[in-house]
């Protein structure tokens, strides 16, 4: 089982180009234009005549920040599988992003601190490179590039309105419908494939319920995260750092609470950083509350730039209640022609940075699916499979973390006891040995399948190099 699912994931994950894109349909229609939309809709046009996306924002908002994404404006991370998958799909994008201004850190991390309860871990160089190169900027400034880049795709066509239910023909859905932009009526789009890509706050399961369909069961983790972010023009004489995570985990003797902060360089030569806090651990948009925090809660930089950089625009606050998954997988009866993807299937805690890359290995899913020629008369549950396989690794890679805070009481995952021991013992050879740096890199950045750790070699690596003292500077 394990072998099949690192295979599976690494079939989805893949870099390479599809061989083979047979054109299945006349019209597909995505509901929301954010990453998940549009990677769905790059890849439905290679098996579609046409494509519909349907955004409620309006579309010629540049690398402003969309009303539809709260959060945007938050520190947003673009793990490596999705850099992969971008450079995928849009061939040359990598390099049309660095040029426009995004940022590529070096990639001996010698510009990046990462800081494990209040000590800088100074983790051994990895024996392994990948060929895509890291980028760095706001959620934005990233979102627009992937926007133009879809929307210059001959057969996607974008409208503007606000979604508002399916049209069902039988045991199928055969289309949706939406109130345009300055309308007060809805129009019918009929399509032979919907994919709902419209985020965390999806109306899916009330359209399907509202039909006589049963709605997707939903897993919910209860983070109570708060976070804060602000942005600074980059100054060098008081850090040269690019990039930066700290991290403290929660101990009831010492009295420390669980805390993440973290900042980027990104274009335009700032910094954007973000503090947080969970429950009543709130940081507020008054921007001495925010500097009073950087300088009391995290490392001395963190402090540096709060107190000594020039802030550009205002502290921005974010709250996420929980974590979120819908399980489609698990439903025994489902309409034909639809599939959901990105936060509409399941969001996790932000500060792992999963969401971007999620929606784009969920696209990866799409295109695999439709490569094996599906009936589309027949329920997409071989997509559902697959997206499952790329939700179970983001979300044991974040739940793992969030089940150490005192206020998350599950829901537990089967073998956790094991899972978490596991974790630490790689955790701590990571710190001492390239090669296990590299392996669990690759997992953390949605590279590789978890299951992929579990080897005899990797095990009896971390068993043997966990023991040792980890570099604390």
């Amino acid at each position: 089982m394990a072998v099949s699912l690192v295979k599976t994931f690494a079939e989805i994950s893949t870099p390479d180009s599809p061989e083979s894109t047979p054109v299945l349909m006349k019209r597909a229609v995505v509901l929301g234009a954010s990453m998940a939309g549009l990677l769905a809709a790059r890849v439905l046009s290679d098996h579609a005549e046409q494509v519909l996306l349907i955004e409620r924002d309006d579309s010629d908002s540049g690398s402003d920040p969309r009303p539809g994404v709260p959060q945007g404006t938050q520190v947003h991370a673009l793990l490596s599988a999705g850099a992969v998958q971008l450079e995928r799909w849009f061939p040359g994008f990598s390099a049309e992003a660095i040029a426009a201004g995004a940022v590529v850190p070096p990639s001996d991390g010698s510009r990046g601190a990462f800081f494990m309860n209040g000590e800088l871990r100074v983790a051994p160089p990895t024996e392994q490179k990948d060929e895509t190169p890291v980028l760095v900027s706001t959620r934005p400034f990233l979102e627009a590039l992937v926007r133009r880049r879809t929307l210059e795709v001959g057969n996607i066509t974008l409208v503007t309105g606000r979604a508002d239910g399916l049209i069902f023909d039988g045991e199928r859905v055969a289309g949706a419908t939406y109130v345009p932009t300055g309308a007060t009526e809805s129009v019918t789009e009929r399509g032979d494939l919907v994919v709902d890509a419209t985020g965390r706050s999806s109306k899916l399961g009330d359209w399907l319920e509202d039909n006589g369909w049963v709605r997707p069961p939903m897993q919910r983790m209860p983070i109570k995260l708060n976070y804060a972010t602000a942005m600074f023009a980059y100054d060098e004489k008081i850090s040269d750092l690019m990039s930066s995570v700290s991290q403290t985990g929660p101990d009831a003797v010492t009295g420390r609470v669980a805390r993440i902060a973290g900042f980027n360089l990104v274009e335009g030569d700032r910094w954007i950083m973000l503090i947080s806090g969970y429950g009543d651990d709130r940081p507020s948009r008054d921007r001495e509350d925010y500097t009073t925090r950087c300088r009391r809660d995290f490392p001395k930089v963190y402090g540096d730039i709060a107190e000594q950089a020039t802030m550009v625009g205002d502290v921005i606050t974010y709250h996420q209640a929980d974590s979120r998954r819908r399980d489609f997988h698990e439903l025994t009866r489902f309409p034909a022609g639809l599939v959901a993807a990105g936060d509409a299937v399941a969001s996790f805690n932000p500060v792992y940075g999963q969401g971007m890359t999620s929606a784009m290995l969920h696209a990866s899913c799409l295109s695999k699916y439709l490569r094996a020629q599906p009936s589309l008369d027949r329920p997409a549950m071989a997509y559902f499979e697959l997206v499952r396989v790329v939700v179970d690794v983001a979300w044991q890679i974040s739940t793992l973390a969030d089940l150490d805070l005192p206020h998350v009481d599950g829901p537990y995952p089967r073998g956790f006891r094991f899972v978490k021991w596991f974790s630490g013992v790689l955790f701590r050879a990571s710190m001492t040995d390239g090669v296990i740096n590299a392996r669990l890199a690759r997992v953390t950045t949605m590279m590789d399948h978890p299951n992929s750790l579990a080897t005899l070699g990797t095990v009896l690596r971390a068993l043997k190099f966990g023991r040792r003292k980890a570099v604390a500077a």
